[in-house]
């Protein structure tokens, strides 16, 4: 894990993505566990934008996504495939940006203080492995910016994830077999 991590305040949007993106490399680690890697991402972006109030991830499992590593406040635990912010961007495999979440049908409100958001599925061989949800306390805190490097970001990590299922899958075989 990088023992310092780069935060550059009052610059462009595109310019914070860029140094977080630069740095990505550091924080996720395929010789770490994956719960750790995306703690630390989680806290790489909350830390980066502060506008952000809430960053996390919601991990698939049968037709539900399931809370997973986040930064803020106490959160739903369960969103079923197709409700909500997180659950539609998991059921059309596509990044959803909600300027006004009370404008949202069918919003999941975990955080009365969330005013917009952003999901960002994470998609491997045609299968929704989990989503990225963030929220701001602030309306149409996210655009197209946004959207082009959150998905960039998830890219680097979808890489990590096929690392990681590849290893455990082959682990979970290998003790199988003692």
């Amino acid at each position: 894990m990088q023992e310092k991590f780069q935060v550059k305040n009052n610059v462009p949007k595109k310019d914070s993505y860029s140094l977080l993106i630069s740095q990505i490399s550091l924080l996720i680690n395929p010789e770490e566990k994956l719960i750790s890697n995306l703690s630390n991402l989680c806290a790489a972006i909350m830390q980066t934008f502060p506008r952000f109030n809430w960053v996390g991830f919601y991990i698939r499992e049968s037709e539900h996504l399931y809370l997973g590593p986040f930064q803020g406040k106490v959160a739903c635990t369960k969103i079923e495939i197709g409700k909500g912010v997180c659950g539609t961007s998991a059921a059309k495999k596509e990044t959803i940006i909600v300027p006004n979440v009370y404008e949202f049908p069918g919003h999941i409100f975990c955080d009365s203080d969330s005013k917009s958001e952003i999901v960002v599925p994470i998609v491997i061989n045609d299968y929704v492995w989990g989503v990225l949800d963030i929220d701001s306390p602030e309306f149409s805190t996210f655009d197209e910016t946004d959207k082009k490097y959150l998905e960039e970001i998830i890219e680097h990590l979808k890489t990590l994830i096929l690392k990681y299922e590849l290893f455990s899958n082959s682990e979970k075989m290998a003790s199988a077999k003692i």
